[in-house]
Parts: C-alpha cells; sequence; structure tokens
C-alpha cells in the first residue's frame, strides 16, 4: 500500500497539568505508530489563547505530527481523537511534495542558524581568578 506524508494538528484541553499533557501527546504518537504511521516530526506548539471558546475552554494546548502512513490511517486517527475526551479539536491533512521541501528547507535553515554556543576552551583562554 502507497504511503502519503501527513500532517495532524491536535488542540488539547489546556486544563490538564503539563504531565498529563505530555501523557496525552505521547499517547497520541504511539496511536499514530500503532495504526501503522512513522512519525516523522513532532511539534509542541503550546498553550494558545482561542479566537472563541471550545468545549467552555478559553485556552488550549497544541500539537503538530508530521508522519508517514497509508492513506487508510487516517479514518482510524480521527475516529481515535473524536473518542478522546482531552481531545478539542483536530485536523490532518495530506502534505503535498512543495510542502515536504519547505519543511526540509526551514528545518535546514534553523540548524544554521544555532549558534555554537558551548565550545572547548583552549588553556590559553582559561583565566583563574585567584584571591588572595
Amino acid at each position: 500500500m502507497k504511503t502519503n506524508a501527513y500532517e495532524s494538528t491536535v488542540m488539547i484541553n489546556a486544563a490538564l497539568d503539563d504531565e498529563q499533557i505530555e501523557v496525552e501527546v505521547s499517547r497520541l504518537q504511539e496511536n499514530i505508530i500503532n495504526f501503522g504511521g512513522e512519525i516523522i516530526e513532532v511539534e509542541k506548539v503550546g498553550r494558545k489563547r482561542l479566537a472563541y471558546i471550545v468545549n467552555k475552554s478559553k485556552i488550549g494546548y497544541y500539537a503538530i505530527f508530521r508522519f508517514n502512513a497509508p492513506s487508510n490511517i487516517v479514518a482510524k486517527l480521527e475516529r481515535s481523537y473524536s473518542l478522546n475526551d482531552n481531545v478539542l479539536r483536530f485536523l490532518t491533512i495530506l502534505l503535498d511534495k512543495d510542502a515536504l521541501e519547505y519543511f526540509e528547507k526551514n528545518k535546514a535553515a534553523a540548524i544554521d542558524l544555532i549558534p555554537d554556543i558551548i565550545v572547548p576552551a583552549t588553556p590559553d583562554e582559561l583565566i583563574i581568578d585567584v584571591k588572595p
């Protein structure tokens, strides 16, 4: 069966503790893997204020899952989302080749922007301050 690249954005109830949200995110990752998907990237966006109240909530925790999977996974995955009380909203889309190139290009650009924070010091650079 042909595999496609998908992106699934999930809004989790932000009233949960940080530990509970992490458990929920890992449970959603496991669902994707159990249904036959292969996780490419998980982006934890975090808590965001909503434009309107959703299920009596003003704040939601967003997580974005990018994965490769067969086409029949989407129905199973969205069914598991709808049965989960902690998932407020979800959206799963098929990524085309242009979107995949965009993510790869941005990932490479982000890696180039990371400065070398920790550089080993040479013995000449070490300054030891000794107070008498």
